[in-house]
């Protein structure tokens, strides 16, 4: 029986090792490779638009047109210049985009003289160029041989001396046009001599001439007030409208159409009628 027994218990003993031989652990599910998100995309580079212009007023309406064209994308750059012939050789040659300071009259002569290919494309603004007081205070009392000084460049001398003859001071030959000249006037019945300078210099001049024919921009800048200050003053609706000007074939650049409807939108022209007072008028 004892020998039944041990036979037994070894039996039991053997089965239960191979049970436990045989058995394997199933193996834990390989974790999943956490997943990498995808970079964040790079905010597309703005469109740097750089535009020339004069300090006064143009620069100050370019800067309404900022904010608007930020939310578009676009960097509106404005470079400040303070002659009427650099802005224009800029846009030539690709150094600026775009300009803002001139009329067409003046466009087209520079045009002319120059071989340069530049386009207006957009009307703005206009300003009302002015006869202002020098040593002489008033029209009535300029004396015989009186000095006027004006701007010698070809169209703003001729604008100048066309406002000088609506006062009645001088007449000018019925050719003479948008090229006049002091050698076209024809009739100047208090013997007025012309001094001629820079656009620029003529306010400046002041002290030395009885009067002055200035640029509203110039005007301005020299702290003077045209609609109150000067002592006549072009009509509203004169020819002279301010244009932003590209090189010819850029007329279509997205961003500077986007800088057109910017300075024809309401905001540009609020601020034009606030802040100028009639000094400046809008184009559109």
């Amino acid at each position: 029986m004892k020998k039944l027994l041990t036979l037994a218990l070894a039996l039991v003993l053997c089965l239960s090792l191979a049970a436990c031989g045989g058995s394997k652990e199933t193996p834990a599910p390989a974790e999943k490779p956490a997943e990498t998100e995808a970079p964040a995309e790079t905010p597309a580079e703005p469109t740097v638009l750089n535009v020339a212009a004069s300090a006064t007023p143009h620069a100050e309406i370019l800067e309404e047109c900022v904010p608007i064209l930020a939310e578009q994308g676009i960097d509106l750059q404005i470079h400040v210049y303070g002659d009427y012939v650099v802005p224009n050789t800029a846009v030539e040659e690709g150094a600026e985009d775009a300009n803002y300071f001139q009329h067409v009259p003046y466009l087209d002569n520079f045009n002319a003289e120059n071989g340069t290919h530049l386009v207006s494309v957009a009307g703005v603004h206009i300003e009302p160029m002015g006869i202002y007081a020098g040593k002489t205070a008033s029209l009535e009392e300029l004396a015989d041989g009186a000095t006027v000084a004006v701007p010698n460049d070809v169209t703003n001398e001729a604008r100048a001396l066309l406002l000088l003859e609506a006062q009645g001071l001088i007449k000018l030959s019925d050719d003479a046009g948008l090229d006049a000249t002091p050698n076209d006037i024809v009739e100047n019945p208090k013997n007025l001599t012309f001094t001629e300078l820079e656009a620029a210099m003529v306010p400046n001049a002041l002290t030395e001439v009885d009067i002055a024919v200035i640029n509203v921009n110039y005007a301005l800048e020299a702290g003077f007030n045209p609609v109150e200050d000067a002592l006549a003053i072009e009509d509203a609706d004169s020819p002279y409208v301010n244009i932003l000007v590209v090189k010819e074939g850029n007329e279509n650049n997205a961003a500077v159409q986007a800088l057109v409807e910017a300075l024809h939108s309401d905001t540009v022209r609020d601020f034009i009628l606030e802040k100028y007072d009639g000094a400046v008028v809008p184009a559109f």
